[in-house]
């Protein structure tokens, strides 16, 4: 049983939530969100709520339940409110700048790594850091993951691109005999 399905899902005022044929549309201020659904999930829209339950006993039908009621949860969310991750830049001479919908940055290469932002989404760099922001929270999360993924954070001096707020686990360094 699913604590997550169990509870309904609510809906706030100025969003707007249709399914049809197994697609979830949620549309608020922000913009519109799709999830297609499969169909070990039942889903029904009643009022302000809306009410997810397995379609049958098995194992996967109750995975599903938890994990489509909290990408609903998510999807209303983004509609709303949005979702960022904020990112850090640590070592000497590395930069980050956005030119357009381009982001480049300068970590240690003998070339600066260009990444094209996606749509829908912003990017904001203020120094040091950089805040991804958007609606989709697996679009703004993967993006975010692949700027780190330029220049992970090392373990000795801690150079390179981490979250605000992670804790990147030193290693000793050589010791002199």
């Amino acid at each position: 049983m699913s604590r997550l399905g169990k509870q309904p899902v609510t809906i706030p005022s100025g969003v707007d939530v249709t399914f049809t044929d197994r697609v979830l549309t949620v549309k608020g201020p922000k913009g519109t969100l799709t999830l297609p659904m499969r169909e070990e999930v039942d889903f029904v829209i009643e009022g302000a709520e809306i009410t997810l339950s397995p379609a049958n006993q098995t194992k996967a039908a109750g995975a599903l339940w938890g994990t489509y009621a909290a990408l609903t949860r998510n999807l209303i969310t983004g509609v709303t409110e949005g979702f960022s991750k904020v990112l850090e830049i640590e070592g000497v001479g590395y930069r980050m700048e956005v030119q357009g919908n381009k982001l480049t940055l300068s970590v240690g290469f003998s070339h600066p790594v260009l990444l094209e932002v996606p749509e829908g989404m912003t990017v904001e760099v203020e120094k040091n850091t950089a805040t991804v922001t958007g609606i989709d929270k697996h679009a703004v999360g993967q993006f975010a993951a692949n700027i780190r993924k330029v220049k992970p954070p090392e373990p000795y001096k801690g150079k390179g691109i981490h979250y605000k707020g992670e804790y990147i686990i030193r290693k000793q360094g050589k010791k002199a005999v």
